[in-house]
């Protein structure tokens, strides 16, 4: 039910059946293994998941770097199937180098994640050096298949570019986020190995991939609580359905692979609204795969909540005890970068109703949405239904709501000024000053904005154009005014009604 403008995730998502399809059956077609089918159809899917960059050329030259990281990675997972000890700290090691490798951006974290998993689809085939060629060659049969779909047959982004996500949030050493979650993760899944392998020597690796991908996308300890609870939600969803679908089947080729299908669908369709439908659907082709494989009956989707459970108290002891960032933290640093924004766009409104044509807002309205997702998200843990701190989620819905009403007027002004009839005036320039006061006021303490809005001095007194535009400047002056009580105020005092 969640909205889709342009029905671009419902495209992504048909593409990536068609990928994910085109891949398995080209390994099919070579005559390799189901091992290798399966490794390539899973190749596929990451390739086409997780490549994110913000051009159609970089997506292209990222999804080429994929086998140069994961290839290693299976060699190494495959060789040391027999011994734990080296097994154990090397995933370790690989789960370390892939989260610190965000630091680098989409690229990084589309690398990181193929490598990830990569290590983990060894563990779930139980694959073996002497198999390494055709996994090798499903790979890159794989990378080949949705590479011409991706960037031939169906390229989406070239029609709909994705937008530019925000820089990550910045610090050093310890501070900066892909140190710290790098340690957070690498200590979430040391817990999540060690309680996997007492629950199951042979299954043990769901728990360190439950664990690894709670911290994929999370940066705060309440996010990641929230998506550790969303993760085992999904779960037992997707076990319910599984007892009901996947064990009657048994295996059977023909409905196992449509089903397959519908689940590749579902991850991609439902990823951005829900992490619990996203998680459930990888729950029933996980079932479906086992039973390709022959090894499903009830008593593996039972092990598969029990090692889920497993990954989840990994991943709450991680953040909660190595170097924890807490929700407030983080989601002031969104709220201080939306709010920069929303100064930075009324500046260069201005500029364009002053007559200066090279001065355009509407990239700072769309970075603006993009900052106040960013924040939703931070916000999320604090908003979520079985959240008991009332006070603290009567103020975030506070926040939020006041947040979307600056979206909307900064929306609306940047509307205006593309409009060649509106002009400036003299009340621009008092509206301006008084929207940066606003923002300047709810900056922390010490803080200083550097870029002030440099909208002339001198103009022509009461144009009829600009009526329009200063009529979303008070509204967006009131909006900041009014962010001042939950933001300036203890997050857990009580609000007191405007």
């Amino acid at each position: 039910m969640a909205p889709d403008p342009g029905l671009l995730r419902l495209r992504v998502s048909l593409r990536a059946v068609l990928g994910v399809g085109l891949a398995v059956c080209a390994a099919e077609l070579a005559g390799l293994s189901l091992t290798a089918s399966i490794t390539g159809g899973l190749a596929a899917l990451l390739a086409m998941f997780t490549v994110g960059d913000a051009t159609v050329r970089r997506q292209a030259v990222t999804t080429v770097l994929l086998p140069v990281v994961g290839s290693p990675v299976l060699a190494l997972a495959s060789t040391l199937h027999g011994q734990p000890a080296l097994r154990s700290l090397s995933w370790l090691a690989v789960v370390f180098a892939g989260v610190y490798a965000r630091r680098w951006g989409p690229r990084g974290h589309a690398l990181g994640i193929f490598g990830f998993m990569m290590f983990f689809s060894t563990q779930f085939l139980h694959a073996v050096p002497a198999q390494l060629p055709e996994l090798y060659g499903a790979v890159a049969l794989a990378l080949a298949a949705s590479c011409a779909v991706r960037f031939g047959a169906w390229c989406v982004e070239r029609r709909t570019p994705p937008p530019a996500q925000p820089a990550p949030l910045t610090g050093r050493g310890l501070a900066r986020p892909t140190t710290r979650q790098a340690l957070q993760a690498t200590a979430a899944c040391a817990v999540a190995l060690a309680v996997g392998l007492l629950l199951s020597p042979d299954r043990w690796y769901w728990a360190v991939g439950t664990a690894w991908w709670i911290f994929v996308n999370t940066a705060s300890r309440g996010e990641t609580l929230v998506r550790g609870f969303r993760r085992v939600v999904g779960t037992v969803a997707g076990i319910a359905v599984g007892l009901l679908v996947a064990v009657p089947l048994d295996g059977a080729v023909v409905p196992t692979a449509a089903l397959v299908a519908v689940c590749v669908f579902g991850i991609f369709y439902t990823a951005a609204p829900s992490y619990s439908w996203m998680t459930f659907f990888v729950t029933v082709m996980a079932g479906l795969l086992y039973g390709l494989l022959g090894v499903l009956h009830p008593g593996l989707l039972w092990l598969r909540f029990e090692e889920t459970a497993a990954g989840a108290l990994g991943a709450v002891l991680g953040v909660a005890l190595i170097l924890p960032v807490t929700t407030h933290a983080t989601t002031e640093a969104w709220i201080q970068r939306a709010l920069h924004c929303v100064h930075r766009c009324t500046g260069v409104a201005a500029l364009r109703l002053a007559g200066d044509e090279r001065a355009d807002p509407t990239p700072l309205a769309a970075e603006l949405e993009l900052l106040l997702g960013r924040a939703r998200l931070s916000l999320a843990p604090l908003l979520h239904p079985v959240s008991p701190l009332r006070a603290r989620k009567a103020r975030a819905r506070q926040v939020m709501e006041l947040l979307d009403v600056c979206a909307r007027e900064v929306r609306g002004l940047a509307t205006v000024a593309a409009d060649p009839a509106a002009s400036h005036d003299a009340r621009l320039t008092a509206a301006c000053r008084r929207v940066e006061a606003a923002v300047q006021a709810l900056a922390p303490p010490g803080q200083v904005l550097t870029d002030r809005l440099a909208v002339p001095a001198q103009a022509p007194h009461h144009h009829p154009g600009a009526e329009a535009a200063l009529a979303h400047l008070h509204a967006l002056e009131r909006a900041l005014a009014d962010l001042a009580a939950p933001l300036r105020t203890s997050p857990r005092a009580p609000l007191v009604p405007a």
